[in-house]
């Protein structure tokens, strides 16, 4: 396996070159962060690839990531909230099945979890545990 996954920093970029990244840049990446997150904590118990999909969509999916930025800002330092205002306001269009204030939100959350990723993996391990915690608490990923 790949460095860049397990040792973020193997990748290093300055701060200089992070901030030139715009939040569409660092919401790009943290979809994908967590994504593969949300993927790697659905695999146990072992079960059928269409089971894992539909529980990884269910966490993944806009609406849900839009409530679980809610439940995790009073977590977020000044300077997170600053970046994910910085991500909501950055975010374009929604897709037409999204609201805009959903697709804000999760916009914000992808762009934290992109800049932490650069900048701050203990951080970001920090945070993405919490959002194991935030999302059985306000239901996401069951049913």
């Amino acid at each position: 396996m790949s460095d860049l996954l397990s040792d973020p920093t193997s990748a290093s970029f300055s701060l200089a070159e992070i901030g030139r990244l715009s939040p569409a840049a660092l919401a790009y990446l943290g979809d994908a962060i967590y994504e593969l997150h949300v993927r790697r904590q659905q695999l146990f118990p072992p079960t059928r690839p269409e089971l894992y999909h539909r529980q990884v969509v269910r966490r993944v999916r806009g609406s849900a990531q839009a409530r679980l930025l809610l439940a995790l800002l009073p977590y977020l330092s000044p300077e997170e909230r600053e970046i994910v205002r910085w991500g909501r306001n950055g975010c374009g269009r929604p897709p037409r099945h999204l609201p805009l204030a959903d697709y804000q939100n999760a916009s914000g959350l992808e762009t934290i979890l992109g800049y932490l990723y650069l900048t701050d993996p203990e951080r970001l391990r920090h945070i993405l545990a919490l959002t194991d915690v935030l999302a059985k608490t306000i239901g996401e990923g069951e049913g």
